[in-house]
């Protein structure tokens, strides 16, 4: 069994499965609450953040998984079962989102194909680069019901002296989800973040947020929240201490639009 398969709470390892899914092979964790039933049920495509992997933080899809909802958890490109030491230096961090943001609506088509997932009843989320990757995909037309993303940022501006966009500003800009809203669908959207997050600043996703609510009919329909101190590592993500109660937080949100208002 791969490595970090195994190290996972066997509770949710019984309602996994490993695949490589579409014709690129991208790895993923597919879990369904009860695949023996063949009932389709709602999923969640998430994606990790950088240098990290998709089994990372078992308990958010076993919180899923007992909520009714299944999960599509994919490695990164250079990440986990596709590492690439290369790609997971910070000055690659465009190059990752510009090739996830590729893989997304292939993978939709492998879900479906799948049988057992309502693709009619799809989220879609990610941490810090799976987060960004996520608000820059939302900015074009998507088949997705709502969405959740931590410690991410749609304001790329607000990053650009850092090593991921530092000399390639031009680049980032026809990606930056702050600067192609006029292609957003008013969808849900709940954004996590620590106040005090050292590697990607509240501000940016502040910004972002008042920017979105601006143009949203209903601006109820985001959820900005954002944690004090945490005691996370750089404050990034994980959300230390708050962790708990984040990701309950998260499946209460998708739990309301993926089940509950289905």
């Amino acid at each position: 069994m791969y490595g970090e398969a195994a190290a996972i709470p066997s509770s949710l390892r019984r309602n996994a499965r490993w695949e490589r899914l579409t014709a690129a092979g991208v790895p993923a964790m597919v879990v369904h609450p009860q695949w023996e039933a063949g009932t389709p049920c709602p999923v969640v495509l998430w994606m990790h953040g950088r240098t990290v992997h998709k089994e990372l933080d078992p308990g958010r899809y076993l919180r899923w998984m007992r909520a009714g909802i299944g999960t599509c958890a994919v490695d990164l490109p250079g990440h986990g079962q596709r590492f690439e030491e290369a790609l997971q230096a910070p000055d690659r961090t465009l190059d990752v989102v510009t090739q996830m943001l590729s893989e997304i609506d292939p993978l939709i088509d492998a879900l479906a194909r799948i049988g057992v997932f309502d693709t009619a009843r799809m989220a879609i989320g990610g941490v810090s680069a799976g987060g960004m990757t996520t608000l820059a995909r939302l900015c074009r037309e998507h088949p997705f019901r709502c969405a959740s993303v931590e410690a991410a940022s749609g304001s790329w501006r607000h990053q650009h002296h850092r090593p991921m966009f530092r000399g390639r500003e031009a680049e980032a800009e026809t990606l930056d989800p702050i600067e192609h809203l006029d292609g957003w669908r008013e969808v849900p959207l709940q954004a996590l973040h620590a106040r005090f997050d050292e590697w990607v600043s509240i501000e940016g996703q502040v910004a972002f947020i008042d920017e979105l609510r601006r143009r949203y009919r209903d601006p109820e329909l985001i959820d900005l929240v954002e944690y004090d101190q945490t005691g996370a590592p750089y404050e990034h993500a994980g959300f230390g201490r708050l962790a708990a109660e984040a990701k309950n937080r998260q499946t209460a949100f998708l739990r309301t639009w993926l089940v509950d208002l289905a």
